[in-house]
């Protein structure tokens, strides 16, 4: 199961059921016949950013968060514009240079965008290492990002 089907249950399991722990997620998941993990679980809350809420009884449950109209695609752009330094890649590979400090943020919007080519990131404080699915598709990355950066 792709990420972002993954995603899609995950939000319909959390409307559909009251969901205490990431446990409860895994297991509802297996319910449905989608083995997960319970690390998988986890970086699918935070790339949710689920949150979790008390109830009466003292407990808590996660939840969505509120929805907010922030288009991710334009604040990827803003942030490359203030930020980007250079790209280059190595066959499936592409690597941002940020200014210092904004690696994180980068890489985190990256994969937020959720684009079909790129498989996984990674970062420190000043660089972004894109992993895509194909050389061409580290190509397209590449000249996506680069464009971003340079349009006012």
């Amino acid at each position: 199961m792709k990420k972002h089907e993954r995603h899609k249950l995950l939000k319909q399991l959390l409307v559909e059921n009251t969901v205490y722990r990431q446990e409860d997620l895994v297991n509802l998941m297996a319910q449905r016949g989608i083995e997960v993990t319970q690390a998988t679980i986890s970086r699918d809350i935070k790339q949710l950013q689920l949150i979790k809420v008390p109830l009466n009884d003292g407990s808590y449950r996660y939840t969505l968060p509120s929805e907010k109209e922030v288009d991710t695609t334009m604040k990827l752009k803003k942030t490359l514009q203030d930020a980007f330094v250079d790209a280059d890649i190595h066959n499936e590979m592409c690597v941002l240079k940020v200014q210092p400090g904004n690696g994180p943020t980068v890489s985190s919007l990256i994969e937020q965008v959720d684009y079909p080519e790129i498989f996984a990131c990674i970062s420190d404080d000043d660089t972004v290492m894109i992993f895509n699915r194909s050389t061409q598709g580290a190509v397209k990355i590449q000249d996506k990002l680069e464009t971003m950066a340079s349009e006012n």
